[in-house]
């Protein structure tokens, strides 16, 4: 056997520590079956057996895995995607009828649809949907509950140590930040978050519920968006989606989680059954909806102008238009529709969710 040069028995002994290193630099006891090599050094012509330890990847993996968070994702996840899967087609014709697309009546706009393209016509744009609420659900309330948990532990916190400040020299300015609902910022962060990662889904979706015969299906979408207007146009609207997400997802938690809260508390419960998780989950679908619909309104008509020859230049242009050609009841056309595609869809999203959660939390709440 070849006799090893000095440099590599000096990088050998120097490497075997930092194993044990690179765990205590990250708060980790190395675990006690992991992996082990064994691995001869020669000095002197004396053999000496070194021990070469590598992380258990397996156990890392699971480790995370079972984590609070990915399986709060993955609640949200499976939620998202049984709710859509059942409310397709009421998001076809609330679509068409915020755009201003066949008939004003849900009846008749149902029956357009059949019509036109047969009962399938009603999932038009389905798979795209789908694949877009599996990760903007998975984000929207992995994020909340993170955001609400990191929050509320923060303002304990600040309670004992005053909350954060910010010295300029001999000025030292105390912010109290305790005011803030842990809920309420936990809800808009959810918005912003879901919004910025997934808005390309929200605008294929779109296209392919509007125009079938222009968008066939998906692939076709993807690259005649990217060939007209490059990566900017999957994000088409995405100012005018934040301005009107904002508003509608600090309501929608902040509707539910307080609801919730004062419910189980005039019950002296611990928690809902399904169907109270149904019916407050609609209702604050319901009122989120109602206060920021004008801006999905103009958001919608700011994400489709191009294909009607027509855009307007932001969102207070896309408001003044619908004034003025429609009226304020323009402002609420296809409330109807959305409402009930917004109330079943909120109240069925939380009970999905919230027994997923119990499912895929059982045993961390056991501990």
């Amino acid at each position: 056997m070849a006799v090893q040069s000095e440099s590599q028995k000096k990088n050998l002994v120097s490497f075997l520590p930092l194993v044990g290193e690179a765990y205590s630099s990250v708060g980790i006891e190395a675990p006690k079956d992991i992996s082990q090599h064994r691995l001869l050094q020669f000095n002197n012509g004396k053999n000496k057996e070194h021990l070469l330890v590598f992380p258990d990847v397996g156990r890392a993996f699971q480790d995370f895995i079972n984590s609070r968070e990915v399986r709060e994702f993955l609640s949200g996840a499976l939620a998202g995607a049984m709710t859509k899967a059942v409310l397709a087609p009421l998001e076809t014709i609330r679509t068409r009828m915020v755009v201003g697309i066949g008939s004003k009546s849900i009846g008749q706009s149902f029956i357009q649809v059949v019509e036109q393209q047969g009962w399938q016509g009603l999932w038009a744009g389905n798979m795209v949907n789908m694949v877009r609420i599996i990760p903007t659900q998975a984000i929207e309330l992995g994020t909340f509950e993170w955001v609400k948990r990191a929050m509320t532990s923060s303002q304990e916190k600040w309670k004992e140590t005053g909350g954060p400040k910010l010295e300029i020299g001999d000025i030292s300015i105390n912010f109290s930040l305790n005011w803030l609902s842990p809920v309420a910022v936990a809800g808009a962060a959810a918005g912003v978050v879901s919004t910025l990662a997934c808005h390309p889904l929200e605008v294929l979706k779109d296209r392919l519920t509007i125009s079938p015969e222009i968008y066939p299906n998906l692939s076709i979408a993807v690259n005649k968006i990217y060939k007209d207007g490059g990566v900017g146009a999957l994000y088409a609207g995405i100012a005018p989606t934040l301005v009107g997400m904002l508003p509608y997802s600090t309501c929608y938690y902040f509707m539910y989680e307080t609801v919730k809260k004062s419910y189980c508390q005039a019950k002296s419960k611990e928690s809902l059954n399904r169907a109270e998780m149904l019916i407050i989950g609609a209702l604050s679908g319901l009122t989120a909806s109602t206060i920021s619909y004008p801006l999905e309104v103009a958001r919608k008509r700011l994400m489709v102008g191009a294909l009607q020859g027509k855009c307007p230049p932001h969102m207070a242009a896309a408001l003044s238009e619908i004034v003025r050609e429609q009226g304020v009841r323009g402002l609420y056309r296809g409330w109807g529709a959305s409402c009930l595609k917004v109330m079943p869809s909120s109240g069925i999203t939380w009970m999905f969710y919230e027994a997923w959660k119990d499912i895929l939390l059982r045993e961390q709440r056991r501990v």
